[in-house]
């Protein structure tokens, strides 16, 4: 491609709005174009990366077994209906209303209308297992879209839904999606995690996320650098402390706290560690308020709060007259000695002694309260977020902590979905079978940016090889004015061309340091750099955009005459 039959759009600063650094840069590349909130058109230069990746997931999908269709974007409101997600799903769905007046979505997710297709067509266990995929844009309507295509409204997403005889099945076809995921994002050239996750609004008994570990990540992921553990947030385990709770060794006593309701407040006022301390939060129940107790230095994890029996879901905090109506205080100084209302602790709550908690009237808390003696045992679960230098679940070593961006998420959906809309089969024995069902999702734009905060540096964007734009770049130094190096520019770009390289030729009326900063800034793997004073000793100059391992980067000599044969070496064509 001739930079002068093509479109670049480069420009040196970026919309003040743009805050992550993938955002800066691909505006500034010119990948992107904003056309409204949170939404873009995909420039020449941005289209061929989305399109290198896509290749890549295609290529990678059907080497696993999956075939590719394509279903519509708009979906009726009847399919979303007979799951009862029509009214759950909530305001992410962007609405609409035919002529005359009948409902319909621009579709979030496609799994009401992929089992609708296939609970037409699949009559027969002799028909299963199958998975079906499609590369397709989808429309979320984010309450805040921010951060370019990494939350943008519409996105570019592959997903994919496998229908089975069994269980059996089911989990077999999902460790091959896993597979196939961990060889699309290592041929990507990324450094990402697998880690198992919440199934979420999705549903389903199974699920794991595939994250690219980047400090600008919204996701906090807990792995163990000794094992294969790692799970998100929402789903680490807390495990319960090694070491059996301590006796009693104090009295229970209250204590004056007049204005302290904070555990910092509490824990200063008394000289007492925060890790000493308990908080109490009263949450709304199925039945009426519930308790919960977490360590004062501990984090509530809301997902698994939300779990628990008795919560209600969507986890809620009570209100500040229910807390008062079930326990005679506000929030501050509420505590679980006395309540009637069921109480459930952590599993380090379980195993504190002599704790300092509130009283249950304002201004006042207790000191030296230990369960068995001052109130009942509780019931106990794991509900809050792990920490840095945690026991790992896996008993394998202590757990770290990272920031990743999630760009694909597998399933085990089971039947939620088959029974809902009545996707059956006949079995051997001629009996109608409800389908189990996986869902397989990666976010093929949001990996474009992924890709961007992993890869750059202060001149812009590093891509992978093959995700690049162009995989090498022609600089050539005075083209219109210089009949030596339009000659050798030409011939070395014919020859490049038709040794199978992906070239630019930068054929424009543009000043050396104008075609080096695109260059860079775009981020194309190499450059060739033509000019005339190399040219008049017969040399061109090669230098990469990154040093590869075990290389200095720096910029070198290359007889004109040896250049495809030289690059066709080093760069494996």
């Amino acid at each position: 491609m001739r930079a002068t039959r093509f479109f670049i759009s480069t420009t040196k600063e970026a919309p003040s709005e743009a805050e992550l650094v993938s955002h800066k840069l691909m505006l500034r590349a010119g990948l992107i174009k904003r056309l409204g909130s949170g939404l873009y058109t995909w420039m020449p230069l941005g289209l061929r990366v989305l399109r290198r990746v896509e290749a890549v997931v295609r290529e990678e999908m059907n080497c696993a077994g999956a075939i590719e269709l394509l279903m519509p974007a708009v979906q009726p409101a009847e399919l979303w209906e007979e799951t009862g997600r029509w009214a759950v799903f909530g305001p992410q769905m962007l609405k609409i209303k035919d002529r005359h007046q009948r409902d319909f979505c621009f579709g979030p997710t496609h799994e009401e209308v992929i089992t609708d297709v296939v609970r037409r067509e699949i009559k027969s266990y002799r028909q299963l297992p199958v998975n079906f995929y499609q590369i397709q844009m989808k429309f979320r309507d984010e309450i805040r879209p921010r951060f370019g295509v990494m939350r943008a409204r519409e996105f570019l997403m592959k997903d994919a839904y496998s229908f089975h005889a069994s269980k059996d099945s089911l989990a077999a076809t999902y460790q091959t999606m896993v597979d196939a995921y961990t060889r699309i994002f290592t041929r990507l050239g990324l450094t990402f995690r697998a880690v198992a996750a919440d199934t979420g609004a999705i549903g389903g008994s199974a699920s794991h996320e595939f994250h690219v570990l980047a400090d600008s990540g919204e996701d906090l992921i807990a792995y163990c650098p000794d094992s294969d553990y790692a799970a998100n947030m929402e789903l680490a385990e807390a495990v319960a402390p090694a070491t059996p709770r301590a006796a009693p060794m104090q009295t229970m006593q209250p204590v004056a706290t007049p204005g302290v309701k904070t555990i910092e407040d509490v824990a200063g006022f008394l000289k007492v560690a925060a890790s000493q301390t308990v908080k109490t939060l009263i949450v709304e129940g199925t039945d009426g308020p519930v308790a919960l107790l977490l360590r004062g230095d501990h984090t509530l994890n809301e997902v698994k709060a939300e779990k628990v029996a008795g919560v209600k879901a969507p986890f809620a905090l009570a209100s500040e007259a229910a807390v008062r109506a079930a326990t005679g205080a506000a929030p501050g100084s509420v505590g679980p000695v006395g309540l009637t209302i069921p109480v459930i602790a952590d599993r380090a709550v379980a195993a504190m002694s002599d704790l300092v908690c509130g009283a249950n009237a304002d201004g006042q808390h207790l000191a030296g309260v230990n369960f068995g003696r001052d109130l009942p045992e509780p019931v106990v679960v794991d509900l809050r977020n792990v920490e840095l230098g945690d026991p790992s679940p896996d008993g394998k070593g202590t757990l770290q902590l990272c920031r990743g961006i999630e760009v694909g998420h597998v399933f085990q959906l089971g039947s939620k979905y088959s029974q809902a809309m009545n996707a059956t089969y006949l079995d051997e024995a001629g009996k109608p079978q409800a389908m189990q069902m996986g869902c397989y999702g990666i976010g093929v734009s949001r990996i474009v940016a992924s890709a961007i905060e992993q890869h750059h540096d202060d001149k812009g964007i590093i891509w992978p090889a093959t995700m690049a734009p162009f995989l090498l770049v022609i600089v050539a130094i005075g083209y219109g004015k210089s009949e030596m190096v339009k000659t050798a520019a030409d011939t070395l770009y014919a020859e490049l061309v038709a040794a199978g390289f992906d070239v630019l030729l930068d054929d424009r009326d543009e000043r050396p340091g104008v075609m080096f900063a695109d260059a860079e800034l775009i981020g194309i793997p190499h450059r060739i750099t033509v000019g005339e004073r190399g040219l008049k000793d017969g040399v061109i100059e090669y230098q990469p955009r990154h040093a590869a391992p075990g290389q200095s980067g720096e910029a070198q000599k290359v007889a004109l005459t040896g250049a495809t044969k030289f690059l066709t070496g080093l760069l494996g064509h």
